[in-house]
């Protein structure tokens, strides 16, 4: 995938300050919502040009071509799809250079017929997710002028599955619950490591996928809310965290759900490193309207002229902005997607004899997940998970 350094750190800047904001059970893709602002940006004038520009994190002038760069980099990463969608009513004009700048085949029509344009809108929100995300988050009215929408969906198969098992905490948030269970077992000690932050220490566990796109699973310090936790994963990404890696963990409690002991076996056996983390699925939807200075949308969603000259010479405001998102996490892999829209208007036996070194990693409270290209280091969905799935007899995903 080719995007640029500089549009990875806007993209993961987004994501940290979306992280910042969250509270409870949730998953976002600020990858869905950027290049969608990004294109707003290119058209846009006075102050929300200028409040899209610190949204986003570069120049409204590279905006477009940024997000381009960015949707053609992500389509060409195995397992992930990507999309833009563009529907107008006939009756308005738009700028013949703000359209060059979008994919072929975007541009579709509102047809006035309500029902209708919500059917089609949603039809392409589930042909572009694969059936992930059955709707499209903003709803056509009457008044709609114009729907600007991305889907982004991303399918991954690790490339060592986990063997499903029964998870029941003793203590904390989950205790008492029965939870489906995933567990496996690695000599690479170096794909878990402890981050030393500024609000305290956080275990990152990495899971790797056959597609390049790997998950990054957060366990903060206890009472260090998800803001903090996604944030440090965030800055995990740009090197601005120490990380010490598993293979160089002291014995004993090393870090938030970790601790290094020494085991007898009864052969010999390299160093271990241990997971235990319960599967999850975790929906949201997210209206953005509800914080609009973090996108830059604060002042588009004014009703005065003067917003989108270039994107049309008809005024234009933005009447609504959301994102529905999707994750889920099993035994033999990953998926997640979000469709974001922009509407304007884990016996006895004889005594051992070996001694052998074992990281045990085990994920039994609320904890943090980041979805990372592994080449770019860019996180393409970021969430937390409260409500994990109980146990039950089989997976579900497959």
């Amino acid at each position: 995938m080719r995007v640029t350094g500089a549009t990875v750190r806007a993209v993961n800047g987004l994501t940290a300050r979306w992280a910042a904001t969250t509270n409870g059970g949730t998953v976002f893709s600020a990858v869905g919502v950027w290049p969608v602002l990004a294109l707003l940006a290119d058209g846009a004038a006075g102050a929300v040009r200028a409040e899209l520009e610190d949204a986003l994190g570069v120049s409204a002038g590279r905006a477009a071509g940024a997000a381009r760069e960015l949707l053609a980099g992500l389509g060409s990463v195995r397992g992930t799809e990507t999309a833009l969608g563009l529907w107008t009513r006939r009756t308005l004009e738009l700028r013949d250079a703000w359209v060059a700048g979008l994919p072929t085949g975007t541009h579709g029509v509102l047809t006035g017929d309500t029902g209708a344009d919500r059917e089609a809108l949603d039809v392409w929100a589930k042909r572009r997710t694969g059936g992930l995300i059955e709707r499209m988050p903003v709803r056509v009215t009457p008044d709609t002028d114009l729907v600007l929408a991305s889907a982004l969906a991303l399918r991954t198969r690790w490339l060592r599955p986990f063997r499903e098992t029964y998870l029941a905490p003793e203590s904390g948030p989950w205790e008492g619950r029965e939870l489906l269970g995933l567990h496996r077992e690695s000599a690479l000690l170096d794909r878990v490591g402890v981050a030393d932050t500024p609000h305290g220490h956080v275990t990152e566990l990495k899971v790797l996928g056959d597609t390049a796109v790997d998950v990054h699973l957060l366990l903060g310090e206890e009472g260090m809310p998800p803001g903090q936790v996604l944030g440090a994963g965030i800055g995990v990404l740009a090197r601005t965290h120490p990380v010490t890696p598993g293979s160089r963990l002291p014995y004993g409690e090393a870090g938030p759900g970790l601790g290094v002991g020494r085991e007898r076996t009864g052969t010999p056996r390299p160093p271990t490193l241990d997971v235990t983390t319960p599967a999850y699925a975790v929906t949201a939807g997210h209206d953005l309207l509800e914080r609009p200075e973090l996108f830059g949308l604060a002042s588009a969603v004014r009703a005065v002229p003067g917003h989108f000259p270039g994107i049309s010479p008809h005024p234009l405001c933005v009447e609504a902005a959301r994102q529905s998102a999707l994750a889920r996490f099993g035994a033999r892999g990953f998926e997640a997607a979000a469709v974001t829209a922009v509407g304007a208007i884990g016996c006895a036996a004889p005594r051992p004899l070996w001694l052998s070194t074992t990281v045990r990693a085990v994920l039994d409270r609320p904890f943090g997940f980041l979805a990372v290209h592994r080449h770019t280091r860019l996180a393409l969905a970021a969430g937390w998970v409260t409500d994990p799935e109980p146990y039950r007899e089989g997976g579900f995903l497959h």
